[in-house]
């Protein structure tokens, strides 16, 4: 984990539950080898890269993320896209024509007429 992250995860109250965790956030760093988190974690503390808390293991494609009471689920974040509202037509290149000479300006009302 990067430390601007990892000071702001180390000062929030614990939470139970699959911890969200942004992509930007992290950084990879090593792989190793192990049975499971904790084997990982007893291999990587006498090393020069200890694991900490706010860091992430990937097991068997599920994320372990380390906290004080030792490794719960994570999953990564992934923003909701924004409902798209009206959008512009795209440009075609060419320009729109002008309007008729005794067409009524835009947005204006024309009372209609009979037809005889």
């Amino acid at each position: 984990m990067k430390d601007a992250p990892r000071q702001q995860f180390r000062s929030a109250a614990h939470v139970s539950g699959a911890a969200n965790v942004k992509p930007k956030d992290y950084e990879a760093a090593a792989e190793i080898a192990a049975d499971n988190e904790y084997a990982a974690w007893a291999l990587m503390r006498n090393s020069d890269q200890p694991l900490n808390v706010g860091d992430l293991l990937e097991l068997e494609g599920r994320l372990r993320i380390c906290k004080y009471v030792g490794f719960e689920e994570a999953r990564w974040f992934v923003p909701e896209p924004h409902p798209q509202t009206s959008l512009p037509a795209p440009l075609s290149g060419t320009p729109p024509a002008p309007p008729a000479a005794n067409a009524p300006p835009v947005g204006e009302r024309q009372a209609p007429q009979a037809q005889v």
